[in-house]
Parts: C-alpha cells; sequence; structure tokens
C-alpha cells in the first residue's frame, strides 16, 4: 500500500508539471503518441500524431483520418504502478522483485502501445464500435496481462505459493 500511495504521488508531481490550461500534454503520453504511429508506420500503416487544439492530448490520425487520442490515462503509467505495488506487495527478495518489475513494466509499456495501434486501427474501419473496442475490449486485453503477469509472479517467482502449500 505504502508502495503504490509513493508512486502515485511521484506520478501525480510529474503530472502536476505540465499546464492542462495551455494544453501541455505530459511528455510520457506525448511519447507514446509517437511510438504508436511508429508501430503502425512500421506496419505498412500511413499515421501520423499531433497536439489537439482544444484539449491537452494527442490526436493519431489513420490514413489522413482523425481515428484516436491519447489522454494521459492512456500511456498505463498508473496501470504499472499498481502492477508494481502488487509485485512489491508479494515480494520475495529485492533484486529478484526489481527485475521482475523493471521487466513486466516494460513489457506492459510495450503491449499497450500495441494495443493502442490495434485499437487505432480497428476504430478506423469499425467506428461504430468504438464503445466496444475502447470501453471493453481493448481495456480487458491490458488488465488481462497485468492479471496474467500477477498470477506468474505469485505462482512462480515470489515463492509465496509455495510457502503457504508448505506452511
Amino acid at each position: 500500500m505504502v508502495f503504490y500511495i509513493a508512486f502515485a504521488l511521484i506520478y501525480k508531481l510529474y503530472l502536476n508539471q505540465f499546464d492542462t490550461n495551455r494544453l501541455e500534454v505530459d511528455t510520457i503520453s506525448e511519447k507514446v503518441a509517437h511510438q504508436t504511429v511508429g508501430v503502425i508506420n512500421f506496419f505498412g500503416g500511413e499515421a501520423s500524431t499531433y497536439h489537439h487544439d482544444f484539449e491537452p492530448s494527442m490526436k493519431i490520425f489513420f490514413k489522413e483520418k482523425y481515428s484516436a487520442r491519447i489522454i494521459e490515462g492512456c500511456n498505463a503509467i498508473s496501470v504499472i504502478i499498481l502492477f508494481a505495488a502488487f509485485i512489491f506487495a508479494f515480494s520475495n527478495g529485492l533484486k529478484k522483485t526489481t527485475l521482475y518489475i523493471i521487466v513486466g513494466s516494460l513489457l506492459i509499456y510495450i503491449l499497450n502501445i500495441i494495443r493502442i495501434a490495434l485499437l487505432t486501427y480497428a476504430l478506423y474501419y469499425y467506428p461504430k464500435h468504438e464503445e466496444l473496442l475502447h470501453g471493453t475490449i481493448f481495456p480487458l486485453f491490458i488488465y488481462g496481462i497485468v492479471f496474467l503477469l500477477w498470477i506468474l509472479w505469485v505462482t512462480k517467482f515470489s515463492g509465496y505459493a509455495k510457502r503457504n502449500i508448505e506452511g
């Protein structure tokens, strides 16, 4: 709990550097938008990103059509903090815990960019299904990955499951 509060507070302090009244987008969200466009373009898509004119977000255009936007909540940092807090709660040695948090966080970050790229693609071709795609399927993807990483940690790496069976 202390881990979560501390890192959530650090993240909040980071976000407070950006003036949303002046439509400033935090650096991480901006980077996620650019990396998402990079993934789309790498696979033959035609994507670009621009600062939104009326809100602190990044617009993603796919085939010259505004298809998605990246806001602070899309950058997966809050999800990574939640992931790391859980891992820390079931830690078994600083080195192993730190390594798992770093590897897991990178995996979540990369899969989140892929998730946004796929969502951008899906929203371009299936705009009528935006609520289902954005509200259900794609959040399930990222939270499903986090859940699987938690299960893997508890059952294979933390030693917690073994201690409870033996003890």
